[in-house]
């Protein structure tokens, strides 16, 4: 694409922190930049946080930390990337699919306590958009009902709820470091872990189920398996770009967020003429721009503009197919409520390009092709 739907963003030391890290000769998990991260991440969260090489393995974590498998059921919103529900499905566990709210498209707390059955064992949230979802609501029905409470907040890195940093109200928390995300390394993530009393068993199932952390710091003479883990590391070098991304994150947010705003302000006048609706802002939860969609008409007016977009090298792209819908989603999970709102949203919502660099006649461009097409379509 001309231009593309999202480009990586080079903050400045990235480059030089790889190069330190061959170096220093540590290029494995947790080295020298990984704690560094570390430190920036606890700082930012106020909780203890764990690089994983990705925000799936984060959420992997959080369903081995709850000891989920075959009976138990996690309710998440439909509206959602596969890996929220993939997560809890590789434990055996059964998804179970609520519909969003139609402003913020987070999941609906008023419908989660109609899907609650004895055999459910968490909420898994996600903050779409970087938008919170609304965690006052969902702490106390899943605080009425005994249940865990996990974040997916793969898009929700420094946007907040209610001036609280998301991925910190749940008992654990998933952040993304993919190279579509706002802060990126290519392919990453980290566990924030509110519980702290998860915190010694996190250290193990992220290094293969071993005592490799506690040898390390001299807490035992040898290491060896004492659970159930994976290979959840990144490497170094992963670490160290991201470390690079994480020292520049609020200026890279408030460039987003200038973009965003540009967008907001132009499509002012489309959405008073009807011809697309706008993203709206919700009060007390502060959004780190990671992305701006609009929504068209229907599903036929979405596929002319973005078929107009495309055709002018314009990577504006639809999003998600409703897990409740896909082949997977009917085989491996239930549905707890109607699902009016998901299924409209997912005919009609595109997103536009948005990164740091994108310019100002891009953005002009891309807000031409797609009102002069909204008209036509």
């Amino acid at each position: 694409m001309r231009i593309p739907f999202n480009s990586p963003h080079e903050a400045g030391n990235e480059r030089r922190y790889v190069a330190e890290a061959f170096a220093g000769r540590h290029l494995s998990g947790d080295g020298p930049f990984t704690k560094r991260c570390h430190a920036w991440l606890r700082a930012h969260h106020g909780a203890p946080t764990l690089l994983t090489h990705s925000c799936t393995a984060a959420l992997e974590l959080c369903a081995l930390l709850a000891d989920l498998g075959p009976g138990d059921e996690v309710i998440l919103p439909s509206f959602t990337f596969v890996s929220t529900a993939n997560a809890f499905v590789l434990r055996g566990a059964t998804p179970v699919f609520v519909d969003v709210e139609p402003q913020g498209l987070n999941l609906d707390a008023s419908l989660i306590e109609a899907a609650v059955t004895p055999r459910t064992r968490a909420i898994c949230v996600v903050h779409y958009a970087g938008v919170g979802a609304a965690m006052d609501d969902i702490l106390a029905i899943a605080a009425r009902h005994g249940l865990l409470v996990f974040e997916d907040a793969a898009q929700g890195l420094m946007a907040s709820y209610r001036g609280r940093a998301l991925g910190t109200f749940g008992a654990l928390g998933a952040i993304s470091f993919h190279e579509t995300k706002n802060i990126g390394c290519g392919e990453g993530g980290a566990l924030v872990l509110n519980d702290e009393r998860l915190l010694a068993r996190a250290e193990v199932l992220r290094e293969k189920g071993t005592n490799r952390n506690a040898f390390f710091r001299g807490e035992v003479d040898k290491y060896t398996w004492v659970d159930v883990g994976s290979s959840f590391l990144p490497s170094d070098i992963t670490a160290a770009v991201l470390l690079a991304q994480l020292e520049h994150a609020a200026e890279i947010t408030a460039r987003r967020r200038d973009r965003w705003a540009r967008y907001h302000q132009a499509f002012t006048d489309a959405e008073s003429r009807e011809l697309l609706l706008r993203p709206v802002e919700l009060p007390e939860r502060t959004h780190n721009a990671h992305m701006y969609y609009l929504l068209a008409r229907s599903l036929a007016h979405r596929t002319k503009i973005l078929e107009a977009t495309r055709a002018r090298g314009i990577g504006c792209m639809f999003h998600y197919v409703p897990l409740h819908s896909s082949p997977a989603g009917r085989r491996l999970g239930r549905v707890g409520s109607a699902m009016a709102v998901t299924d409209s949203i997912s005919e009609r919502l595109f997103r536009l390009p948005l990164w740091p660099d994108l310019t100002d006649a891009m953005l002009e461009e891309i807000v031409e092709v797609v009102i002069s097409e909204a008209e036509r379509a």
